[in-house]
């Protein structure tokens, strides 16, 4: 993903409100009612101005996913066969190999998007959901560390929304979702985040966290 943006390109509109700059949002739900209220309208307008839409779920309920798209008059497979709409299960997406590399997913963001930039799609609109990290999976304890850097690839075109349910996450794992999302959706309203962290302090806070760890268990031991 490059730095690059679209200037031609009209704003983008999600839960009511203009995206600011910095299109890296963390969406907060409680259940699947309020968290569609919100990405309906959102992912319904991509489609009808032919941008590109690309959404990672859980695999159990891409089905579900499916048919709330189609209740909203988004036309599911059409979409999907002429390329527009692609739709990947989060096994394919941060799993391929049973662990999660973010290395690795980083790339593969960057191929996705660049991928439809080149086939003539103005911008890709990303929603993804991020309860994968819950698996007891290797590697899903770097999903901070992921986030923050995911800052520093994207570019000022796409959107990416990464959907947490907070009834299934610590608040400890929230609060630092927080922290690496400029911007963030709760109770359906789009605001600017007054915790977000700049990636490359948060990740330094990161290493020390490590270190620190390091240490404690060396005391330990």
């Amino acid at each position: 993903m490059n730095a690059t943006t679209n200037l031609s390109l009209k704003p983008v509109r999600f839960a009511g409100s203009e995206l600011p700059e910095k299109h890296h949002i963390c969406a907060f739900f409680r259940n699947p009612e309020e968290e569609y209220e919100a990405l309906l309208p959102f992912i319904k307008e991509g489609i009808e101005l032919g941008e590109k839409a690309f959404h990672v779920v859980n695999p159990l309920m891409l089905n579900d996913h499916a048919r709330r798209l189609e209740s909203a008059g988004i036309d599911v497979e059409g979409a999907a066969e002429s390329g527009q709409f692609q739709f990947c299960d989060w096994n394919q997406a941060y799993l391929p190999d049973g662990r999660f590399d973010q290395d690795r997913m980083l790339a593969m963001w960057q191929d996705v998007m660049n991928a439809a930039q080149l086939k003539g799609y103005a911008r890709t609109r990303v929603i993804a959901h991020m309860e994968w990290a819950l698996e007891e999976r290797e590697g899903v304890s770097d999903l901070i560390e992921y986030e923050a850097r995911l800052n520093l690839h994207l570019n000022l075109r796409d959107p990416v929304i990464c959907n947490y349910d907070l009834t299934k996450f610590s608040g400890d794992i929230i609060m630092d979702v927080l922290r690496t999302h400029p911007t963030v959706i709760v109770g359906g309203i789009l605001q600017k985040n007054p915790f977000y962290v700049e990636p490359e302090q948060f990740l330094q806070e990161i290493r020390e966290r490590r270190a620190n760890s390091g240490r404690s268990r060396t005391t330990v031991n």
